[in-house]
């Protein structure tokens, strides 16, 4: 088949870069030309396990094309799939306003039937929004689709070649048809395809993100619950999470969830509910739950400094929102650090691929380092904020020569209180007893 893609973001170039490996002809569309220049020479924008190799497979191989042109996008390909961004209002609600601008545009385009695909996250009725739109200008037919994503980055390449499910929102049998015929490869070990109408796929997005959110807040409250009468959240976690309907994965508590998706998405269907007249009262109390999460954990840093943090140095071990991603957007951490700032900390982060990102979050007030080790240098505290692999099994005895304190904020409990203690180092952690 003949694709496009228009966003060349996480989601957009990632399937793009899937549907060629399966044969089709492959057109992603971005009005960044940097970021175009760039991937056509099989640079890759973003870290994602996996994916520069696929990419530059396919250029090679030429399945997979790079354009700034919308209007070659439209007219030389059959499915046109719609990835682009729909960032937070300020109100909560999800902005479609790049998705509705880049379909009227497209109007001007279409020369012949087209199915259009929404990927983004959107609300529900945006289907029918788009729809109406190509009603009313363009010359032929074109049938909008909904299929929401569900990657997670860091396991994205894998999510989209082998999806747990895929979601198809249509009531056109023909658009059906070509979905489920381009997805086939995707699900040969007999992963569903699920078809449902449109405002049903939308809903489906936000009530998978929406859901898994919270669990991790569940996890974050008790947590606290936990500090309070003296229990270890990690041992509660093991208790419930062997329970098949309850599960293993998200139960993990922390500083919160972060990320691209999580944050924007809760808020987004607590406005959407609203709006039709229904207050999600529990996804109400998930979101102040985060957002107090970090909050909490900070009044550990200052109440064991006696309050005063100035001219502390604390070292940062994680800069991304989870590891396998340089994605700092929403990152606890990020949010961590500023509070910190205001408090006249002197910061020392590393992160083994967000760092640059990083900078862009924070400027030069933060000094970045290139190992977590020279991060450490002279610090009077340690907190971990990203669980990346590589932090898991740090040289303690290295750690205690080269800090001037001897605290370690765990804020994702990645390490064995009593071999930290035994190391000569006061711990804290999240929910794991009182202190």
């Amino acid at each position: 088949m003949r694709i496009s893609i228009i966003g060349t973001g996480y989601v957009g170039l990632v399937q793009g870069a899937c549907f060629a490996d399966t044969g089709n002809y492959v057109i992603c569309m971005d009005i960044d030309k940097k970021k175009i220049q760039k991937l056509r020479k099989g640079i890759i924008p973003i870290f994602e396990p996996g994916l520069e190799e696929i990419v530059k497979r396919n250029l090679k191989n030429g399945r997979l094309e790079f354009t700034t042109d919308l209007k070659t996008a439209v007219n030389d390909s059959e499915i046109i799939f719609l990835c682009l961004p729909t960032p937070q209002a300020n109100d909560g609600s999800a902005d479609i306003s790049s998705v509705v601008k880049v379909c009227k545009e497209m109007c001007k385009w279409i020369n012949g039937e087209k199915i259009v695909v929404s990927k983004s996250t959107v609300p529900v009725g945006t289907v029918d929004k788009l729809q109406n739109i190509f009603n009313k200008n363009a010359r032929y037919d074109v049938l909008v689709v909904s299929n929401p994503e569900f990657l997670k980055e860091g396991s994205a390449l894998q999510d989209s070649l082998k999806p747990d499910r895929i979601i198809i929102g249509t009531s056109n049998k023909k658009a059906e048809m070509t979905i489920k015929e381009l997805y086939e490869p995707f699900v040969r070990t007999g992963n569903p395809i699920i078809v449902m109408d449109e405002k049903s796929a939308e809903l489906t997005k936000y009530a998978a993100n929406a859901f898994l959110a919270t669990k991790i807040t569940f996890m974050n409250d008790l947590a606290k619950l936990c500090e309070n009468v003296g229990a270890d959240i990690e041992l509660i976690r093991k208790g419930i999470g062997s329970d098949p309907r309850i599960g293993k994965h998200f139960l993990f508590a922390g500083i919160g969830y972060g990320g691209s998706c999580f944050p924007k998405d809760v808020k987004a269907l607590i406005k959407m509910s609203e709006d039709y007249g229904h207050r999600l009262n529990l996804l109400r109390a998930v979101d102040q739950v985060n957002e107090r999460q970090i909050v909490l954990f900070l009044s550990k840093v200052k109440k064991h400094f006696f309050g005063n943090l100035k001219n502390k140095i604390i070292a940062v071990w994680g800069l991304s929102f989870k590891p396998m991603t340089d994605d700092v957007r929403e990152a606890p951490s990020i949010k961590i650090i500023k509070m910190l700032l205001k408090e006249n900390v002197k910061i020392k982060a590393s992160d083994p691929v967000a760092i640059a990102n990083a900078k862009k979050a924070l400027g030069s007030k933060v000094k970045f380092c290139d190992s977590p080790y020279n991060a450490l240098k002279d610090a009077d505290a340690l907190i971990v904020a990203t669980e990346w692999n590589e932090f898991r099994s740090p040289d303690f005895r290295l750690m205690k020569e080269l800090m001037r304190g001897n605290v370690i904020f765990d804020g994702r409990n990645i390490y064995d209180q009593k071999e930290v203690e035994k190391a000569g180092f006061i711990y804290y952690g999240v929910g794991r007893g009182i202190r």
